[in-house]
């Protein structure tokens, strides 16, 4: 049956992401001191006010409000033209300790809540994404990259994409619907913003994926040259289906930026995605959701589930088994398996924080665990 799929992404220096950045800027400033800080920050930003809180335990003597004022300068956030300064703005710090109730349980390695984790993988596409938030990220780092490189030195900071995708069944047939939306300066035209990005943005990555039906919507609003946060307000975590699968497939629902990887939330779902990506990887299944769930202060998943969605070539319960016999799911053996005390977490907050092959739960080392089942 036909029917039509649509994912987003953002630049990242859309304000939100600025937030998720800023949170992952702090945990990265801790952990290379002292890797077994525990860090759970959250950033919101209004009218020329930065507030950033957070729990934190942790060795590390950091300057967080430079830490704060870098990375919005790094977003180039640096004049009253752009609505927002990195030397003028205010910022606001507050922070406490964990909770000693969590700590205690946290430090044996166990759970310190409750949550539930999905990861997803398929074999559609080389990052091994669903083809339409694959290629929604691609068009937003392109957008960035002629920004960065001058290309186009009309286009401002804050940006996003969508693309829409008919299938045929279960197969790509080509791409529907391309939007494209960039803030600008107020002194270019419409007319040349829309043609500039068709051709400097958007041709350059869909090639031949589209044809003489597929529309195109750029900067459908007409104006978009205010900058944030004139024009609302932004948190950290607001982009949490951006950051995974889009929604194509289920999400437990938590934020990831800002988080160290004792917090399951964040690390479990980076093992869920490394599990998901092995095993359509090893041929076994042309694509993978995997859930796991975990129940506070106990050591194991309480529960996995795993669906094919009719592709497994070997029966499911025989790869849940294959989990459960070669993978230790307990939060301290991921964090030594997938090396998450080290400070990499803020350039996981800008186009997505799976589908990239610098991240360790990307690698493709187990591929053997599962192919053996054939």
């Amino acid at each position: 049956m036909k029917h039509f799929i649509t994912s987003e992404s953002v630049t990242e220096w859309h304000p939100d992401k600025m937030c998720d950045q800023i949170s992952d800027a702090i945990l990265d400033a801790c952990l290379s001191q002292d890797p077994k800080s525990r860090v759970a920050c959250e950033c919101l930003a209004t009218t020329w006010t930065i507030i950033v809180a957070w729990e934190i335990t942790t060795n590390a003597d950091v300057d967080f409000e430079k830490i704060i004022r870098q990375t919005i300068l790094e977003i180039w956030y640096d004049s009253e033209e752009k609505f927002f300064d990195w030397k003028a703005c205010d910022v606001q710090i507050l922070l406490h300790t964990q909770s000693s109730d969590i700590a205690m349980w946290v430090d044996t390695g166990w759970a310190g809540d409750q949550w539930i984790m999905y990861g997803y993988a398929t074999n559609e596409t080389d990052s091994y994404l669903p083809i339409t938030i694959d290629l929604a990220h691609k068009l937003a780092r392109q957008l960035s990259k002629v920004r960065k490189n001058w290309t186009l030195d009309y286009i401002r900071p804050d940006g996003k994409t969508q693309v829409t995708v008919e299938y045929d069944g279960n197969k790509f047939v080509r791409i529907d619907t391309i939007v494209v939306s960039s803030q600008h300066s107020d002194k270019v035209t419409q007319e040349k913003l829309r043609e500039d990005i068709k051709q400097f943005v958007i041709k350059p990555i869909v090639g031949n994926m589209v044809d003489g039906d597929t529309r195109y919507f750029i900067n459908p609003t007409w104006s978009f040259h205010i900058w944030w946060p004139a024009g609302d307000t932004w948190l950290t975590g607001r982009k949490i289906i951006v950051d995974t699968y889009w929604g194509i497939w289920r999400h437990g629902g938590w934020a990831f930026s800002g988080k160290d990887a004792t917090k399951v939330d964040r690390s479990g779902a980076y093992m869920a995605r490394y599990l998901a990506k092995n095993i359509v990887a090893s041929g076994i299944c042309d694509k993978c959701e995997i859930q796991i769930w975990y129940a506070i202060w106990v050591v194991q998943p309480v529960s996995i589930y795993i669906d094919c969605f009719g592709t497994e070539k070997v029966e499911l319960q025989n790869i849940v088994d294959r989990v459960k016999s070669s993978f230790d799911l307990c939060p301290q053996a991921i964090i030594d398996r997938l090396d998450l005390r080290r400070p990499v977490f803020k350039s996981t907050a800008a186009y997505g924080h799976f589908g990239r092959e610098e991240f360790n739960w990307e690698r493709l080392d187990s591929v053997e665990v599962f192919k053996s089942l054939l």
